[in-house]
């Protein structure tokens, strides 16, 4: 839980700092999504003689490699289609759909066992997670974003399960460090760095320095997947849950009794599932 909190911190700065970029300095997503990719695997870079660098080359180490890449590419991609019809908070009450699979996941390879109590306070979470989503609802065109929510959930599911199946052949840090590398080389020509920096440089330079604490909270995240994918699932409705009530405290975000309860609600159900 402990470990839970510290990624949720670091990646609660980032998602802060990403939402100045894209508000205030104007950086669309390839710059963005670059930034991130090249800033985050430059600071791993620093941590590589302190962590497992464990790799076997083969087909099993370059097959998570690139699946990790699709996976983030994927992420960013669809999440920028589905937000032109979706408020952020109705995409993260989406996510809720991660917290079963996962789980289920968890109980066929073993590091779960089954619990009606533990199924009941994800139920509890998803709950929470729609009725925060009810703050930001828009009138949704499910035809026109069916196939991007598909493939987002499936991307944010499926990074924690590569993470978790590719472990025999390469660390975690090793398989992030080389699949942020590939993405930010694939977004290389679309990205234009040096325009970046010629353009915005104060703001180049705020966007890199925030990937400091992304660093931590990526193998904080490695760290929990190693453990269980279903902990992994919930990091995201804990960073929802925390941007929820600090949007509430500075009276950035519009809200009512009901969605105040589901961010109770959403709590109880996290924490009820971390402590059964």
């Amino acid at each position: 839980m402990v470990l839970m909190l510290m990624v949720v911190l670091c990646y609660t700065i980032c998602s802060l700092s990403d939402k100045y970029a894209v508000a205030k300095i104007k950086f669309n997503g390839n710059e963005l999504t670059f930034l991130m990719a090249a800033a985050t695997a430059l600071f791993m870079t620093f941590t590589l003689p302190f962590v497992d660098t464990r790799v076997i080359w083969g087909i099993p180490a370059v097959a998570a490699i690139l699946l990790l890449t699709a996976s983030k590419m994927l992420e960013f991609q669809m999440s920028a289609l589905i937000l032109q019809d979706m408020s952020a908070f109705e995409l993260k009450a989406w996510l809720g759909i991660c917290l079963f699979v996962s789980y289920f996941t968890d109980i066929v390879m073993k590091t779960q066992s089954f619990s009606w109590l533990r199924l009941g306070f994800i139920a509890v979470t998803v709950i929470g997670l729609v009725l925060i989503a009810q703050a930001g609802r828009k009138k949704i065109r499910y035809g026109k974003i069916v196939l991007p929510l598909i493939v987002y959930l499936a991307a944010k599911y499926g990074y924690g399960l590569v993470i978790a199946a590719a472990e025999p052949y390469i660390s975690s840090t090793m398989c992030l460090y080389f699949a942020l590398i590939l993405l930010a080389l694939i977004l290389l020509p679309m990205a234009h760095p040096v325009r970046i920096f010629r353009e915005k440089r104060n703001g180049g330079l705020f966007v890199v320095l925030t990937k400091i604490p992304n660093v931590a909270g990526l193998l904080g995240e490695n760290a929990v997947i190693a453990v269980s994918l279903a902990n992994y699932s919930f990091i995201q409705p804990m960073i929802l849950v925390v941007l929820f009530f600090w949007g509430i405290a500075r009276k950035e975000e519009e809200h009512d009794l009901l969605s105040v309860l589901g961010g109770i609600v959403c709590i109880v159900g996290i924490v009820g599932f971390q402590f059964v």
